[in-house]
């Protein structure tokens, strides 16, 4: 199939790769659905919220109750990701993973609470094996049903105050970066703050010890959020549809996925390079080009949301565009 896709891109009526990344894309999504013609159906951006023990060691410059708050936000239409999603006609599905907080069955929120935020991992594993492996088969049941309603594509969106620590741990374990260049200033920290932060999280480090098991290092340091979103991953790379990463978060859920199926790299998208410092580390760790940088940290899955018009467009080229032949325009001089 490569061969056959890459021909109808070189031969639509313009210079060899002169669409850039469009031409890339169009290549990956082709290929993920195994034909010359792809299209995307029912396209879903599902943002998993869930609170973090961390957060009472002070790594964050928000309280843990804006997780709850935003999660209400959310569901009532307020937030970066509702804008740009209606905007790009995107379904969105808000998931309570593990949000500390009664929410009491509010409309349109998707109840898949594991418990009330995870441990603080300075001290403690962040969650337990079994709630790990119960947090997977979650998400992974919920995309599972995703697809079989139609949709084809997946964007990957969080929201967790403190989750920039899991994901600068889970980046650390993975890598072996050194953990200071894991470490950014999340939702806002000044330099004293950042810190303080890095400071804990190596306490964090040396409570722990070595760890190179991808399971065992997310029980130690991720969130009911990250751990939903690594089984969503495997689902959908299982499924064979295209998934679209957001931001540091996002992509560190997605080192633990690529861990477990290597293969997953294949059926995935880096929306754009996050302005978190680690992420540019971590996205050339997973040898993986993002489409856009334009400063954005804002997680939520909104770097989903913004760049899929021109996920469309790389498939409008594909499939609307004149090819030389069909149009007489005479091709380049050998």
């Amino acid at each position: 199939m490569r061969e056959q896709i890459q021909h109808k891109i070189d031969f639509k009526t313009k210079p060899l790769q002169s669409l850039g990344i469009l031409e890339e894309i169009a290549l990956k999504i082709a290929l993920i659905q195994q034909t010359i013609s792809p299209v995307l159906e029912s396209p879903t951006i599902v943002v998993f919220a869930g609170d973090h023990g961390i957060t009472k060691e002070g790594v964050s410059a928000y309280p843990q109750e804006v997780t709850y708050q935003m999660v209400l936000n959310f569901l009532n239409g307020g937030a970066a990701i509702n804008v740009f999603a209606r905007q790009n006609g995107i379904e969105l599905k808000i998931v309570d993973a593990g949000v500390n907080f009664d929410f009491m069955n509010v409309e349109g929120l998707i109840s898949n609470k594991v418990a009330k935020g995870t441990k603080s991992f300075l001290t403690n594993s962040a969650m337990t094996s079994a709630e790990t492996s119960s947090a997977i088969q979650i998400g992974r049941n919920l995309i599972a049903d995703i697809i079989q309603k139609g949709c084809n594509v997946v964007g990957f969106g969080e929201m967790g105050i403190g989750n920039t620590s899991s994901a600068s741990m889970l980046m650390h374990y993975v890598s072996k970066i050194p953990l200071a260049d894991c470490v950014g200033r999340g939702t806002g920290l000044n330099d004293i703050q950042l810190a303080n932060k890095i400071q804990i999280l190596q306490k964090a480090k040396d409570f722990h010890g070595e760890i190179e098991n991808g399971l065992e290092i997310l029980t130690a340091f991720g969130g009911f959020e990250i751990a939903q979103m690594v089984g969503a991953f495997l689902q959908a790379f299982e499924d064979k549809v295209l998934i679209l990463v957001d931001g540091f978060i996002a992509s560190s859920a997605f080192m633990i996925a690529q861990m477990l199926a290597p293969e997953i790299i294949n059926y995935a998208l880096f929306c754009h390079l996050s302005n978190e410092s680690g992420h540019k580390k971590m996205l050339d760790f997973l040898n993986a080009k993002p489409i856009l940088s334009i400063g954005m940290r804002l997680g939520e899955g909104s770097g989903c949301a913004v760049v899929y018009p021109l996920i469309e467009s790389s498939l409008a080229f594909l499939n609307e565009m004149a090819s030389f032949e069909s149009a007489q325009v005479s091709t380049k001089e050998k």
